[in-house]
């Protein structure tokens, strides 16, 4: 673990024990990663979007620093975490700014770490890839956690495998299998008209 990572890691124990100095601390040495992970995610929503990149990280910061009993394992716990929020601060903004109606259209997402390559509006595909993976969090929880931890999160395979405490082979067939599911999941539900 690199000098930085071992730092960052340090101060989010500190945190999770109520040392709020380390707060203080951690944000400057985590901002930048927050950015990255704000900005790939607002770069695949559509242009007239009125949530900026910098609210988003707002939003997020604030909810994570309301988890206060959140027992930090390390940095990429802490960056899985913050992108499953920013996950969820943009699909509730989705579902409040518009009363969707998905059609036709096929779904094509391509799920890749930090890529989302869509053929309809970003909007839809971003509620009909979360309601899939809610789908897949009740079937599977731990390819759901894979794929926050991979796709949204943008974690490597061994990064992943460090949060969830297993190897990296078990990652990536998990990954696999989840990718499958998912696909299937988002073509029915095209082929329904839901």
């Amino acid at each position: 673990m690199t000098p930085a990572r071992q730092e960052v890691t340090q101060l989010l124990v500190a945190w999770s024990h109520g040392d709020q100095a380390a707060l203080d601390h951690l944000l400057p040495l985590v901002y930048a990663e927050l950015h990255r992970i704000a900005r790939r995610y607002m770069r695949h929503e559509h242009p007239g979007h009125t949530l900026q990149t910098t609210a988003l990280i707002n939003e997020a910061y604030l909810r994570l620093i309301g988890q206060r009993e959140k027992e930090w394992q390390n940095r990429a716990h802490f960056f899985a975490v913050s992108a499953q929020v920013m996950r969820h601060i943009l699909v509730d903004y989705a579902r409040k700014r518009s009363n969707l109606k998905r059609g036709g259209a096929a779904h094509n997402m391509t799920l890749e770490p930090g890529t989302i390559a869509v053929s309809t509006d970003s909007v839809e595909d971003l509620v009909a890839l979360d309601e899939a993976l809610r789908a897949l969090a009740v079937v599977d929880p731990a390819k759901c956690r894979v794929v926050e931890l991979r796709y949204f999160g943008g974690l490597s395979v061994e990064e992943t495998a460090e949060v969830l405490q297993v190897s990296s082979v078990t990652v990536m067939r998990q990954w696999s299998l989840a990718k499958a599911w998912l696909y299937r999941a988002l073509s029915l539900e095209v082929l329904d008209g839901t």
